[in-house]
Formats: structure tokens, C-alpha cells, sequence
């Protein structure tokens, strides 16, 4: 078993998928002239404006929704077996892909707005729909919705779930069964509650997490201060191959930097897309701004302070695939979350374990739930002409059952797992967004020549020359109208 599925995911996770991601990401860059710089003022104001509605969440909300999905047990475990397998310079190309994936970010989320649709109330959209309504190729977006469905609700569950049990039993000694059932009575709750209560959790319980983790990582670097420039040095010598002890192994920095920074951030995987499409904005643009910050703030904040914690510690291991150690500093230990757990218990004896397990917690748990609404929205797309409801309570029971599992299965096959979820997904959609790029580009050059007029962006898809864009050329025309009839009645 575990032989096929490695086998599988070496092929998935060649070279080829790698260049793939830092080439779409090289050329949208390129495409919207640097729209992760030029916008960054916007992306942080666009991320407290609009409202939720009975059929979609606020900016804000989306927002947390999506970073619920990209800080997770990668911002922990994936970076350090980014360090494990790559060295310290896989850090940089972590920070390379998440420059470059915030400008795929933009396009992945936009075109999920501009393709969305209005399904039993609510919005729902992905790269199922605007592969199916913009390059017109339904069995292509099926294979996609199909993919989706297994690896968001079976695959990469269980690495979410595992990771937080290991930390569980590393910093509690909990038992792992106890863990599994723990998380899936709080789980269910969530998701039979709805996209609108998995929002409400997200945007309470994302914002605390993220800031505290980071917080913590700044007050392990103040008391390790004197090393911050041998780190910095050490990630840059080693990230191009200058360094003596890494220089062998600049090619497993790129490889695990991409791999494990497109695992955190999951710029153009097509995940980010399904949150943003649920948004209420006014135009696809805003939105797409906004996600395109999550991936900064994922991978330039939160994987950093990861980074940073175990780096300016000494606390990790260095030992490329199918080679001798080149660092071991911690013995004959497992990559993953108890990297980061000595490194803050070597500066704060008795508080590493346990805070790394409940902020492991809250970052991997935040994930499933994101996952499920991935996945749910899926099933939603395939399961949309005949609502067969029992299809949707089979997916609530199949995740649930994936997470127990999860906590007391093997690590190793968990991540070959979740890297299969993750890399097969991300080859079906960055080949759409690059095939879609035209009216991504569009509706950029649409909100920018409306903000460059003093105007607050609307989108009007038959001005902006794209077609299919149904939700905003009929319904959105449609509310906008009779919102303006009733202002201007009370007035």
C-alpha cells in the first residue's frame, strides 16, 4: 500500500509540478505588473469592508474562512520537514513562492467571484465552476470536482488530525483516541451548523491564533536576538547553494521549499477559491486582493515565525532523502510539530509542548473545517441538478470517520496522502487559471480604471467583456437595482 502511494506521489510531485507553480506564479506577476506590491494598501483595506448577506459572508469573513485552510498544521509540521529534508534555505523558496503564489492568489479567487452562482441561497463557486463556465469544459471541471471531494474530505483530514494528536500525546500524553473523539464531536457540531457558523467560527478563532503564535515567535527571537543574523545568513547561503554544510543540496531546498510552501500558503491548489466566491462584495477584484494577502500573511508571517523559532534555537535535523544527516541536533526524532516544540521549550522550559500542541490544535482543526466546506461545496457542484441530501450527510459522517482515523494512523502515509490531495488538485486548477487568465486580467483592468475615476469598483461583467459571468450579468444587476428602488423609496 504504502509503496503504491508513494509511487503515486512522486509522480504527482515531480519537477515538472514544481516549475509548473513557480512558473504561473513568475508570469502573473509579470501579467498584473506586480499586483502584490502595487495593491497592498488595498488588500489591507479591502479586508474590512463589506457586509455578509443571507446569501454570502463579509470580506472579513471569506477572509478567515480561507486562512482557516492555509494555516495549518504546514505552518508547523510542513515547515519542518521543509528543514528536515531541504535545510534551512528551503525557508527562502518558501518565501519566493508565496510572492509570486500571492499574484496566482489574486487570479484563483477573482475568477471564483466572477463564475460564482447562487445554489439553494447561497453562493457556491470554485474552480469546478469556472472551469465549467469559462473554458467550457465540463468534464474538466467534474474530474476537478471529483478530485476535490477526496482529497479535501479524505486526504488531507487525516494529516490535520494526526498532526494533533501527536502533539496531544507529546504535550498531555493524551491518548490519540481520546484526541480523535474530542475533535470530531466539536467538528460535528461545526458542520452541521452550516457555511454560516463554520464563518463565524473562523473569523473569531483565526485572527487570536495567528497573532498569538507569532507573538510568541517574536519573544523567542528577542531572548535568541545575537543569532538573528547568523540565521538570516544561514537561510540565504544555504537557499543558493553558498553554504558549505548545504551546498550539496540546493535542489531539495527548492523541491521541499515550493512543495511544503504550496502545502501552508496553497496559492493556485485551487482551495482559496471556494471561501472567496462566498463573499458579498461589488466586485470580483476586491475579493481577489484580499486573498492574495492570505498568502502573505500564511507564509511571510506565520510559517516564518515557524522558521524562526526552530532556526534561532538550533532545535531540528537536516537529512536530505535517501542521504546521511547533515545536522542532528535533536537525535533520532520525527520531523515535524516537536521541532517546533523544542525549540520553544529550549527559551521557555515547561510552555513549549503544551503551546505548540493547542496552537497545532486551533490552526489544524480551523483546516478540517475548511476542508469540509472544500469538499462540501464540491459535492454541491456535482450533486447540483438531482440533491440527493443523503450524499451531503455521507460526506459529514465520511470526514468525520477520516479525522478519527487520522489521530492513530501512520504519519508518514498521512503527508504522502495529503501531498497527493494537494498536488493533483493544484495540477488541474493552475492549468485553468493560466488558460483563464484573459478575463482574470480584465476584471483587474476593470477595478483599476474605476478606482483611477474616484469610483468605489462595480463590477459589470458585459463592460468588462466576459462572458458567462450569469450571477453578476442577471441576479446582481437584478439586487443592486431593487436595492436602489427601496432607498430611494424610505428617502
Amino acid at each position: 500500500m504504502e509503496s503504491i502511494v508513494n509511487g503515486l506521489n512522486d509522480i504527482i510531485w515531480s519537477d515538472a509540478l514544481v516549475y509548473l507553480c513557480l512558473g504561473a506564479g513568475l508570469f502573473f506577476t509579470i501579467a498584473t505588473r506586480f499586483l502584490q506590491v502595487r495593491h497592498l494598501k488595498n488588500m489591507v483595506l479591502l479586508m474590512f469592508q463589506g457586509k455578509s448577506s443571507t446569501a454570502g459572508v463579509s470580506s472579513f469573513q471569506a477572509l478567515s474562512m480561507a486562512l482557516s485552510g492555509r494555516v495549518g498544521t504546514g505552518n508547523i509540521a510542513g515547515v519542518a520537514t521543509a528543514i528536515f529534508y531541504g535545510g534551512p534555505g528551503a525557508v527562502f523558496w518558501m518565501w519566493v513562492i508565496a510572492f509570486l503564489g500571492a499574484s496566482s492568489g489574486f487570479v484563483e479567487a477573482a475568477l471564483g467571484q466572477v463564475y460564482k452562482t447562487k445554489l439553494d441561497g447561497q453562493y457556491r463557486g470554485g474552480p469546478a465552476y469556472y472551469i465549467e463556465k469559462g473554458l467550457k469544459l465540463k468534464w474538466y471541471a467534474v474530474l476537478f470536482a471529483i478530485v476535490t471531494v477526496i482529497a479535501t474530505g479524505l486526504f488531507l483530514p487525516g494529516v490535520q488530525a494526526n498532526s494533533i494528536s501527536s502533539a496531544m500525546d507529546n504535550a498531555f500524553g493524551l491518548s490519540p483516541l481520546v484526541t480523535g473523539i474530542a475533535l470530531i464531536l466539536i467538528l460535528g457540531t461545526i458542520i452541521f451548523g452550516g457555511v454560516k457558523r463554520i464563518a463565524n467560527v473562523a473569523q473569531i478563532v483565526v485572527p487570536f491564533m495567528a497573532l498569538g503564535y507569532i507573538l510568541v515567535a517574536l519573544l523567542l527571537i528577542i531572548l535568541n536576538i545575537s543569532e538573528l543574523p547568523n540565521v538570516l545568513k544561514l537561510i540565504f547561503s544555504s537557499a543558493f547553494g553558498s553554504d558549505a554544510a548545504f551546498g550539496g543540496i540546493i535542489g531539495a531546498a527548492i523541491a521541499w521549499g515550493v512543495k511544503r510552501g504550496i502545502y501552508s500558503n496553497e496559492a493556485g491548489q485551487g482551495t482559496a477559491p471556494h471561501a472567496a466566491a462566498a463573499a458579498e462584495v461589488s466586485h470580483p477584484a476586491k475579493q481577489g486582493l484580499v486573498q492574495a494577502f492570505s498568502v502573505y500573511i500564511d507564509t511571510l508571517f506565520v510559517c516564518t515565525a515557524t522558521a524562526f523559532m526552530i532556526l534561532i534555537t538550533g532545535m531540528y535535523n537536516v537529512q536530505p532523502e535517501g542521504g546521511q544527516a547533515i545536522v542532528n541536533n535533536l537525535g533520532n526524532v520525527e520531523a515535524g510539530p516537536v521541532f517546533t516544540q523544542a525549540a520553544v521549550e529550549s527559551s521557555l522550559p515547561g510552555f513549549g509542548a503544551p503551546f505548540v500542541a493547542i496552537a497545532l490544535f486551533f490552526f489544524a482543526f480551523t483546516t478540517i473545517m475548511a476542508y469540509y466546506y472544500m469538499a462540501e461545496t464540491n459535492l454541491a457542484y456535482i450533486n447540483r441538478k438531482a440533491k440527493r441530501a443523503w450524499l451531503e450527510y455521507l460526506l459529514k459522517f465520511g470526514i468525520l470517520a477520516i479525522v478519527l482515523y487520522g489521530c492513530i494512523k501512520n504519519a508518514d502515509l498521512a503527508w504522502t496522502l495529503g501531498d497527493i490531495g494537494v498536488g493533483s488538485m493544484a495540477w488541474l486548477n493552475i492549468i485553468a487559471i493560466l488558460l483563464l487568465s484573459k478575463p482574470a486580467l480584465r476584471v483587474l483592468k476593470d477595478y483599476e480604471r474605476q478606482k483611477k475615476e474616484g469610483k468605489d469598483p462595480v463590477f459589470d461583467p458585459v463592460k468588462a467583456r466576459i462572458a458567462d459571468a450569469d450571477f453578476w450579468e442577471h441576479e446582481y444587476q437584478s439586487e443592486s437595482s431593487e436595492k436602489s428602488r427601496r432607498k430611494t423609496s424610505s428617502s
